[in-house]
């Protein structure tokens, strides 16, 4: 398929443009509009001759005048991002997006005070005060509180963002927020990660309740078979019960207790298992 130019410079996105004239400075690339723009030297390769079509990131260089970049950042404008901090000042902390400038995220667009190391989770946006691209912590006003098309049990793709003290928040289909809580995740869970969900319950506030479990019998089965599964790699016996505490349960099984217990039930039903006060035991 033949690229076409881009119609406009727009900020924040990838660009489409013409080689129009080299300089000492580096190469001028012009959009459909007759606007453009300087792609440093740096960034110049041999194949870049007047005429040729060039994608590049277009963002504001220190001195705040649009300019061009070959490398594709790790967020875009409007997108979603863990990123790391690399620095912090008065006024805002810088964020590593794969680019020579850091991203500034503004101290009023900080939930909580950043520190050198950590990855925090935000969002790229144009901000009208200075007219640059900074990113911002606070989510809240991006999301969608109208969901449609999700009813209860519906898979959903997530992306999580944030650790609370209730659970773990998430973006819900690209648009909508969403909170798995904590008494529903039986596996390792971090920022960052991608996952499909199921919904539980959508919220008066718009906000949506989720599960990483599929509804339905099926769950059953699946739990039974894990804890057989770990009972044969533990040579048949490991030392727990009806009685077993419910965080040692989710470390060792990935299951809430009353799965657990469940599982147990199944199994001795159906005489694969022995439970004991010292543990389970598996049959012959």
């Amino acid at each position: 398929m033949q690229k076409e130019i881009s119609p406009y410079l727009e900020l924040g996105k990838m660009n489409t443009l013409r080689v129009d004239r080299d300089t000492t400075p580096g190469l001028f690339l012009m959009a459909q509009d007759g606007n453009d723009v300087l792609l440093p030297g740096q960034y110049v390769t041999e194949d870049m001759c007047e005429n040729t079509l060039v994608d590049v990131f277009l963002y504001t260089d220190s001195e705040d005048r649009l300019v061009a970049n070959t490398n594709k950042p790790l967020a875009m404008l409007d997108d979603f991002a863990l990123l790391e901090v690399v620095d912090v000042a008065p006024f805002g902390a810088f964020m590593d997006w794969g680019l020579p400038k850091d991203l500034l995220v503004p101290k009023m667009f900080q939930k909580t005070p950043f520190e050198i190391g950590e990855k925090r989770f935000i969002k790229i946006i144009y901000d009208e005060r200075t007219h640059r691209l900074v990113g911002t912590e606070k989510l809240g006003d991006f999301f969608d509180r109208k969901p449609k098309g999700l009813a209860v049990n519906k898979e959903a793709d997530i992306l999580i963002i944030s650790k609370t003290p209730l659970g773990f928040k998430c973006i819900v289909n690209d648009k909508y927020e969403g909170l798995i809580y904590h008494n529903e995740i039986f596996e390792d869970i971090k920022l960052g990660d991608k996952k499909t969900a199921y919904v539980k319950t959508v919220r008066k506030d718009g906000n949506i309740d989720l599960t990483l479990r599929r509804p339905g019998s099926k769950q059953n089965a699946t739990s039974a078979q894990k804890v057989l599964e770990l009972l044969e790699k533990n040579k048949g016996i490991m030392p727990y019960n009806y009685k077993s505490d419910a965080e040692l349960i989710k470390s060792a099984f990935g299951l809430s207790k009353k799965e657990f217990k469940r599982s147990l039930t199944q199994l001795q039903n159906d005489n694969k298992i022995e439970v004991k006060d010292t543990g389970i035991y598996l049959k012959a």
